[in-house]
């Protein structure tokens, strides 16, 4: 759902950076009043993983279409929705000025469609009343502790993932991308969007799961009375960092070839077999403005790594490392949110004393 610059007009382009820019501050804002981030450390492993987990389409049957995993949900669930939306904003980031994946201009955008709703919608409307809640009350122990883990990890994604599809069309429409009549847009952005939901809350069953029962604590709103740790947190923290590596490195050379929802909306897939859909023209589509061409301009210079691969090159050594060397980028951009946040605690604790 990476938007390109030629979907957006500058101004809405920069209506969705002051939004998203509001977003980041109040995070931060909140995040340095928390004197107790427990779960802060984590924050490295879980987004490295989650822009490893980007990195693989996998394939709708019957479509012609792909999709990729989001993340907002899950980094919400592990780091609470201020974190993991700053979590989502560093990879989004790290994706647009390193590997020329989504326009520098539509970044604003981006991070508002792919993340705000993950984290802040899906945290405190689906996860937090589900998972904190008295949903499965007559359920017992863990197996209700399971039921609503899945429950909210599965509605929260298709939930969020169609907030994010339809803001897509929704910012094309203000832009007046004529070429993307409303409905027809709707119509195609929106069904496609719920498969790749229902499989990304498959996903984030899965690892939230996996931490319910390896070490509950670092997931939000669960009741850890009756729960035990079973393994150390250094134990799982290392499980998820093996994940994450083995993902960016190996499993990202397997992912599916077929365009992404968005892209799959406006282009089609007609040399594989399947529907044009819009058939736009991948050369010539959408609007130009002297901002765009900037923003195209700055990326060229940035992304070392475009489209994940070697400049000029088709080397599956290019993937690989694309994974390995973004995952440990966003890693450490991570691991210095957190030293920064510890400094102004500390700062702000010293102060107190004074």
């Amino acid at each position: 759902m990476h938007m390109a610059d030629a979907l957006l007009a500058p101004a809405v382009a920069g209506t969705m950076y002051v939004a998203s820019a509001a977003a980041i501050g109040t995070s931060v804002h909140t995040l340095r009043k928390d004197e107790t981030p427990a779960k802060l450390p984590t924050m490295a492993v879980t987004a490295a993983l989650v822009f490893a987990g980007q990195m693989i389409n996998y394939t709708i049957p019957g479509t012609g279409s792909s999709g990729h995993l989001c993340g907002g949900m899950m980094l919400s669930a592990l780091l609470g929705p201020q974190a993991g939306f700053l979590s989502m904003a560093v990879i989004l980031a790290i994706q647009c000025l390193f590997f020329a994946d989504g326009g520098l201009m539509a970044l604003g955008a981006n991070i508002w469609n792919m993340a705000f709703y993950g984290c802040f919608v899906g945290y405190y409307l689906i996860w937090r009343p589900i998972v904190g809640g008295s949903w499965f009350a007559g359920l017992g122990g863990k197996k209700a502790g399971r039921a609503k883990i899945i429950t909210a990890s599965i509605l929260g994604c298709v939930v969020t993932l169609q907030l994010g599809a339809f803001s897509v069309v929704l910012e094309t429409a203000l832009s007046g991308v004529a070429d993307l009549p409303f409905g027809a847009f709707v119509a195609l952005m929106q069904p496609i969007h719920l498969a790749i939901g229902l499989v990304e809350g498959l996903i984030t069953s899965a690892v939230t799961l996996f931490v319910y029962e390896t070490r509950p604590e670092l997931l939000q709103c669960v009741n850890t009375g009756s729960l035990e740790n079973r393994c150390s947190l250094k134990t799982t923290v290392a499980v998820l960092a093996v994940a994450a590596i083995v993902v960016a490195g190996g499993l990202s050379l397997l992912a599916s070839s077929n365009p992404d929802g968005l892209e799959w909306s406006l282009f089609g897939n007609a040399d594989a077999g399947y529907s044009e859909n819009m058939g736009l023209d991948e050369e010539s589509f959408g609007l130009q403005s002297g901002l765009a061409d900037s923003a195209a301009a700055i990326q060229e210079k940035t992304a070392f790594l475009p489209d994940y691969a070697f400049s000029g090159s088709d080397s599956a050594a290019g993937t690989t490392v694309s994974g390995l060397v973004g995952s440990a980028m966003v890693a450490a951009v991570a691991v210095g949110i957190c030293a920064l946040g510890g400094f102004f605690r500390r700062k702000k604790a010293s102060s107190a004393k004074a």
